[in-house]
């Protein structure tokens, strides 16, 4: 949903103090991020995206960086401020926002399950480093994955290289869960796959509210993890 079909269902009332459509926007903007609001279950990313290489991205995320710090009264004359413009810009795109970019995917090879388990396999306490996309600040966390095998296996390692792909993009914690889930269930063809993630969302912690004690969670379960006995399973083995 555009911003602007937002404005047009959001009941703002200039009487109850917007004299300028500036405010009525500014007030929607926030209200999106308060609220954890997503809009799409896809990344939203232009048709356009990648038609910059990932030099030209960096040179011109500096210069705009650069323009932010000066805009806030920086010195960049100063050796501590000089080199920050670039080394944001390539931490944008070689580090934390990585995972945008489809050349970054993880190659998940298949085997074919010659042990013939067919009992859950869970991974759990995978590290998690991702930005909300709302205020582009870290979201820090754990994800636990588990799969039913239906014949085929990948490696342990690509289950903590598929969160961190999705993990590495501005994120809703909703659409992340979603995305993890539905990528393993398309390489292991399956739907018994079940995910689960908590979070701290530093967008709480550190403005706003600035809660320091609450944390988020977000589950999915499909397949043989909507029985009872499977989803409590799972649920205890994470603890």
């Amino acid at each position: 949903m555009k911003l602007q079909e937002i404005l047009s269902n959001t009941a703002v009332s200039r009487n109850n103090g917007f004299h300028k459509d500036e405010d009525m926007i500014l007030e929607v903007i926030e209200r999106i991020g308060d609220d954890h609001v997503g809009t799409s279950k896809d990344t939203p990313m232009r048709p356009d995206a990648f038609d910059l290489s990932d030099a030209q991205k960096i040179k011109m995320i500096s210069e705009k960086f650069k323009d932010i710090m000066e805009i806030m009264g920086l010195d960049l004359t100063d050796d501590s401020l000089s080199g920050t413009p670039m080394r944001v810009a390539k931490m944008y795109i070689k580090e934390v926002f990585q995972g945008l970019n489809p050349d970054n995917k993880p190659d998940i090879k298949l085997f074919e399950n010659k042990y013939q388990y067919n009992q859950m396999l869970v991974e759990k306490d995978i590290t998690l480093h991702s930005y909300c996309e709302h205020h582009f600040v870290p979201i820090l966390g754990k994800a636990h994955v588990a799969y039913i095998s239906n014949g085929y296996v990948i490696g342990l390692s690509k289950i903590n290289r598929i969160v961190r792909y999705f993990a590495k993009r501005p994120q809703v914690q909703e659409r992340l869960t979603e995305q993890i889930a539905q990528e393993l269930k398309r390489i292991l063809k399956t739907d018994d796959v079940a995910v689960f993630i908590d979070a701290q969302h530093l967008c709480v912690s550190t403005r706003g509210v600035e809660d320091t004690g609450s944390s988020t969670i977000t589950t999915h379960f499909s397949g043989k993890f909507l029985e009872d006995q499977s989803k409590n399973e799972f649920l205890k083995y994470i603890g």
